[in-house]
């Protein structure tokens, strides 16, 4: 099938697949390919010219606007929705099944098998960790997000997940407000670097995470599991 991709996941997906999409986004981090605009702003003309037999979009990471112009141009889209570990397998089969792909989930590893963390100094609670997804101002993920749900998985406590935002904008009086163990900045959507850890240790002690392994769903899930909690486990060691 001649498939379009307007998801970075679905594109990774895709190609582990063996059924590399026609085109992607900017975004895909796939410079062989076609790019079709971005996810947010995807070249409907140009995807239209392409005469795909499906384009594959996200809930979350895609317009509606931008899924209703696809629609009205005649193509065929696959919505996926994916904002926890448990919709990865479902949503992954029901593409797989789309496109004529005979795909078989990995299972996640076993909770019991991830590294154990250690109780913050002096308390029996569960490890708080900050996750700044941008700044000035800064913004957090929530409980509707596929990241929360995987750190969680890692056992740890997402600072700011309880509110009814799927991603808090956050003011220096929250921050201050709320017991954070550990601050993990991700390398996206905002690209942090050592540079920014005088700001962000401000806050609690800060370390660096892989912003695929912790947002990018799809067949890298298993893994970016156990890459996830390991990269905690060494921060708070």
């Amino acid at each position: 099938m001649r498939v379009v991709s307007l998801v970075p996941s679905a594109t990774e997906t895709l190609a582990t697949w063996g059924a590399d999409p026609v085109a992607c986004t900017r975004f895909c981090e796939r410079p062989d390919l076609e790019h079709v605009g971005g996810t947010k702003n995807p070249d409907i003309a140009a995807i239209t010219a392409l005469q795909p037999d499906l384009v594959v979009v996200d809930c979350e990471e895609n317009r509606r606007d931008d899924y209703d112009a696809l629609l009205a141009a005649g193509l065929e889209v696959e919505v996926l929705h994916i904002a926890t570990l448990d919709d990865v397998a479902p949503e992954l089969a029901r593409l797989a099944g789309r496109i004529g792909v005979d795909w078989q989930p990995e299972p996640l590893p076993d909770r019991a098998a991830l590294p154990p963390l250690p109780h913050p100094s002096g308390s029996a609670r569960t490890v708080r960790v900050f996750v700044p997804i941008w700044r000035r101002p800064y913004m957090t993920v929530g409980a509707a997000t596929y990241g929360v749900s995987l750190l969680e998985y890692c056992g740890v406590q997402v600072a700011f997940a309880d509110r009814p935002e799927t991603y808090p904008t956050l003011s220096e009086e929250d921050l201050r407000s709320e017991p954070i163990d550990l601050v993990l900045a991700p390398t996206e959507p905002y690209e942090w670097h050592r540079r920014h850890f005088d700001e962000l240790t401000a806050i609690g002690p800060a370390h660096l995470i892989d912003g695929q392994d912790l947002f990018w769903w799809g067949t890298r899930t298993p893994a970016a599991v156990t890459r996830v909690a390991q990269t905690i486990a060494r921060a708070l060691a």
